[in-house]
């Protein structure tokens, strides 16, 4: 394990759990790298039925660390940040996430990869990219609009304000709210209740509900991280960048 990056197992459930908290789980490349690691072991691992993400302090993930992000910006398909999101999309085995807190650009995204996702109250979602001057990551233009609808995709993705729990539940971005302090219990408890289910049926099950859709999201993707790759040289991200890091 990494020094950001921590791994529990029990009751055949693996957490991956960002372990950033003094960023509030900004993640950066190293972070990507182990995070895709493990779940592509995961998916191999027979003694793993189900995958959870959460984050530590309190917080799921404020996005990319944007200093690390700089130095090595993702100019192609082997960028971390693509492995990482390849590897969640393409885990055969379910994956749940835990969120709480921020849940901001990739933080939001990958969600949309995983199977069931259980958020409190209080998480606070944003999607800036337009914001950034970049534009939308994950597969998040298609699935965002397959899921939620053009017009609330357009609200979310063109104004990149934070928006609630309530929102998101709304949108389909989450499948259930939690009281504060308790997404984390209430998240494992469905987990351990995956793990105890027929393997092979849950894997199978997960396959066929992907099976429509599966090549669409991974164009989908790749169009983005293209698109996203050229945007990063633009006046318009320099200045956003620049502008935030001079707020910090």
């Amino acid at each position: 394990m990494s020094e950001t990056i921590r791994v529990e197992r029990h009751e055949g459930v693996l957490e991956i759990i960002f372990d950033r908290p003094e960023r509030k789980n900004a993640l950066t490349l190293a972070m990507y790298t182990e995070a895709a690691r493990h779940l592509q072991l995961a998916g191999d691992d027979d003694a793993i039925r189900c995958v959870m993400l959460r984050g530590e302090g309190g917080h799921f993930s404020s996005g990319n660390d944007l200093k690390d992000f700089m130095n090595d910006p993702p100019v192609d398909e082997d960028s971390p940040v693509f492995r990482f999101l390849l590897a969640l999309r393409r885990c055969p085995k379910p994956v749940i996430a835990a969120v709480e807190g921020y849940a901001i650009g990739i933080g939001t995204t990958m969600l949309l990869h995983c199977d069931l996702v259980y958020a409190a109250t209080s998480t606070r979602f944003r999607l800036p990219f337009v914001e950034l001057g970049l534009v939308p990551e994950a597969g998040s233009s298609l699935i965002l609009g397959q899921i939620a609808g053009h017009r609330l995709a357009a609200e979310l993705l063109y104004l990149g304000d934070f928006f609630d729990g309530e929102m998101a539940l709304r949108c389909g971005i989450v499948n259930e709210l939690a009281n504060d302090g308790e997404v984390v219990a209430r998240a494992q408890k469905v987990a351990e209740t995956l793990a105890s289910k027929s393997p092979q049926a849950l894997r199978l099950t997960k396959s066929l509900l992907r099976r429509g859709d599966e090549q669409e999201v991974i164009e989908a993707m790749r169009a983005e991280a293209a698109i996203f790759a050229a945007r990063l040289g633009s006046e318009d991200f320099q200045a956003a960048v620049a502008g935030f890091l001079g707020k910090k």
